[in-house]
């Protein structure tokens, strides 16, 4: 039985110390992923198993160690980093979009955040 289940971890929130410039390596400041992903899990919920979809506890366990491990300068690259760990630890994975906003970017004026999102599929 196949059926693709959209799994989201939405507004993990970690403090981290990515950006370009040297004081957000110093300071640090909060970001935001939201971590979307698209499962054939359709046996794993027929049989209502664990084994054949993604243990979203583990995935955040991931989604952690990517955002709270080495600093990157770009967003984007801390997205893409995201998106290629989920894959590369759960074969299950069809596709997953990953968003991370940074609230606190260095800019002059105003504005909630700063977000940046990338679609990765196996």
């Amino acid at each position: 039985m196949s059926a693709i289940f959209t799994i989201t971890l939405k507004n993990c929130a970690f403090f981290a110390h990515h950006g370009v410039f040297p004081e957000e390596g110093v300071l640090g400041q909060r970001f935001y992923v939201d971590a979307e992903f698209d499962v054939d899990a359709g046996e794993a919920a027929a049989q209502d198993r664990l084994e054949g979809t993604v243990h979203y506890g583990i995935a955040f366990e991931v989604i952690e160690g990517i955002v709270t491990g080495s600093r990157v300068m770009l967003v984007e690259a801390l997205s893409l980093a995201i998106a290629k760990a989920l894959l590369e630890r759960f074969p299950e994975i069809l596709r997953t979009r990953i968003t991370v906003r940074k609230p606190s970017a260095p800019i002059a004026g105003i504005l909630d955040y700063v977000q940046v999102s990338v679609e990765q599929f196996r």
